[in-house]
């Protein structure tokens, strides 16, 4: 017998849809993709529930006062707006938040 062993046969055939599924999947699949997108920089109004409280001039004085906020334990995040970098704060941390770059 000269022929192909039908489990080969299936098993190959196997292998073969399981590569297609596979990339079938990853080429239409949504919102997970193995390439990393650019990140854009929004408008300032577009954090949804994160309240802005400071802009500052530069990244070196964000970075300053992100370092005030840490040091004051309020939770915090350092985002770079399409209008120059924005302090921004959960509603209850912004009083807090304002305050403590004000003493300092």
């Amino acid at each position: 017998m000269t022929g192909v062993h039908p489990l080969e046969v299936l098993l190959i055939g196997l292998a073969v849809v399981a590569v297609l599924v596979v990339l079938l999947r990853w080429t239409y699949g949504r919102g997970r993709s193995l390439v990393q997108r650019r990140p854009r920089a929004g408008n300032p109004d577009e954090y949804g529930l994160l309240v802005t409280v400071a802009s500052p001039a530069d990244r070196d004085e964000a970075r300053r006062m992100s370092g005030v906020l840490t040091a004051e334990g309020v939770r915090h995040t350092l985002v770079a707006t399409s209008a120059g970098p924005r302090l921004m704060v959960w509603p209850d941390d912004a009083l807090r938040a304002r305050q403590a770059l004000e003493r300092r």
